[in-house]
């Protein structure tokens, strides 16, 4: 069974189950086996006795500075300790490494894709922080957080610092603690808590945060604006996906503050296009033809900022059928940036403006309209999405992604995809776009279009031109100011 497809608990009656409690949270087993299934905890994992792995060092964390963050992570912690103060608990434990980042404004180089510092945290009502990792990760942050050696604690030696502290209660976070650490915690504390409070206030940029993003959308939006014509003018060149991908990425690296990608790029034409989490290989790359339409969805870290952008484009004229299923998708991307968020102030309520047009034709897609974006982090990051289940309460700072889409199976691929953010002015909330480049106009049938959404493609392209055209050069200049004549 593979449990990503079918859950166990729906499967299986009646047996035994060893599972190793370092990889799994209470959360997880509660949702994936239920209770009919008996779960025994193994506390040596069977694969590791046959297949050793090579433990790879990794570089050391480094800080960032207070101007790229916009609070020193002294200021952070005071405000985590308040919260434990006023929650009455005496400890807690943040297993979440980005969450340890976005407290002590460290980052790390020990996940693709995200400047991950492999640790954890506890942090006490009293201030004092206990930072769990491996010792020769940490030389950097002595001298930059002036730290003391005995705040930092391997890994190995858990247990002694749980029995060391004096307290009786703990807040954890069920998303990420695993039972083996839980269950050592439950030994000597009471859990009162299950949420890691750093999940909302990470969600919530500070005006330097938001101000650095911005600038990342600039560089990003540079690169992928001379991406799009690049591909657009291409006359009798064949390339391929993989060909395409790398395109791009020679575009973003162009600039000095570009790091690496924020995840895996998706560059799929025709059919590749509508596999949602597509990836490009040498078995399933395909050469972009005329005729198709392309998907491409990408994104980059940058020094400072995470960035995520999909377009889809074409290199002909389409057939009305796609040109009016991309017009109900950018109707629905339309629909999120320019919400009342007084009114609709979840994601659940959003997304139901994303999709409102393709359902008028009975038509849909099978994945979240958008997802919160971390900064300078993941480019997945909650606790707020845009989707049919979440409630969080959307606030001002918070990062999300806007990508409706539409997908038939074996034939293309639809989505638009910017990033925004939520501005508050004169006590209202709204969305600004983060992201700038065009948005295909040959794919657009502008009889589905009323009079406020030609009106917010001008505006768009008008911003994305003022902001990216001192960038360009001439011939791509007059070709993106043809998007604003168009749209005018």
């Amino acid at each position: 069974v593979k449990i990503h497809e079918k859950l166990p608990k729906n499967e299986f009656k009646n047996i035994k189950l060893g599972f190793d409690p370092n990889l799994f949270t209470y959360n997880q087993l509660n949702y994936l086996f239920g209770e009919k299934i008996k779960l025994k905890a193994i506390k040596k994992n069977l694969i590791d006795q046959i297949f050793k792995i090579k433990e790879v060092s990794g570089e050391p964390f480094y800080s960032l500075p207070n101007s790229s963050v916009g609070k020193s992570h002294k200021t952070k912690i005071s405000l985590v300790s308040k919260y434990l103060k006023n929650k009455k608990s005496d400890f807690l434990y943040i297993s979440s490494p980005e969450n340890v980042a976005w407290l002590l404004n460290i980052r790390g180089s020990d996940t693709p894709f995200s400047p991950l510092p492999n640790c954890s945290l506890i942090l006490s009502k009293n201030k004092k922080l206990y930072v769990i990792t491996k010792k020769h990760k940490i030389k950097n942050l002595l001298k930059t957080k002036k730290l003391f050696l005995k705040q930092f604690i391997d890994e190995i030696n858990f247990k002694k610092l749980i029995d060391s502290l004096n307290g009786k209660k703990f807040i954890i976070d069920g998303k990420t603690l695993s039972v083996f650490n839980e269950n050592i915690i439950r030994s000597k504390f009471l859990i009162t808590n299950r949420i890691d409070p750093c999940y909302i206030l990470k969600s919530r940029k500070n005006t330097t945060e938001i101000k650095n993003m911005i600038q990342s959308h600039i560089l990003d939006g540079v690169a992928l604006t001379k991406f799009i014509f690049w591909i657009k003018n291409l006359k009798n060149k064949q390339i391929t996906e993989l060909e395409a991908e790398k395109k791009l990425e020679d575009f973003r690296k162009k600039n000095k503050n570009y790091l690496y990608p924020s995840f895996n790029t998706i560059a799929g034409t025709g059919s590749n296009g509508a596999i949602i989490h597509y990836r490009a290989s040498k078995k399933t790359n395909k050469i972009i033809k005329k005729k198709d339409i392309f998907l491409c969805d990408s994104g980059g870290q940058y020094k400072y900022g995470t960035t995520d952008v999909t377009r889809t484009i074409c290199f002909d004229k389409q057939p009305k059928r796609i040109r009016d299923i991309f017009t109900l998708v950018l109707k629905g991307h339309i629909a999120v940036v320019t919400s009342n968020i007084i009114k609709n102030d979840t994601g659940k309520k959003l997304d139901f403006h994303a999709r409102k047009f393709l359902k008028k034709y009975k038509l849909d897609y099978g994945h979240g309209t958008g997802h919160g974006v971390g900064y300078f982090l993941n480019v997945h990051e909650g606790p707020q999405s845009i989707s049919k289940f979440n409630q969080i309460k959307l606030q001002e700072g918070m990062i999300l992604s806007n990508e409706p889409g539409y997908y038939k199976e074996g034939k293309f691929g639809i989505r638009i995809e910017n990033l925004i953010y939520i501005v508050k002015q004169n006590k209202k909330l709204f969305f600004e776009n983060l992201t700038l480049a065009p948005i295909d106009k040959d794919l657009i049938n502008y009889k589905l279009l009323n009079y406020k959404e030609k009106d917010y493609l001008f505006n768009y392209h008008l911003n994305v031109y003022s902001k990216l055209s001192p960038f360009l050069k001439k011939d791509e200049r007059k070709w993106l100011a043809s998007f604003i004549q168009h749209f005018n």
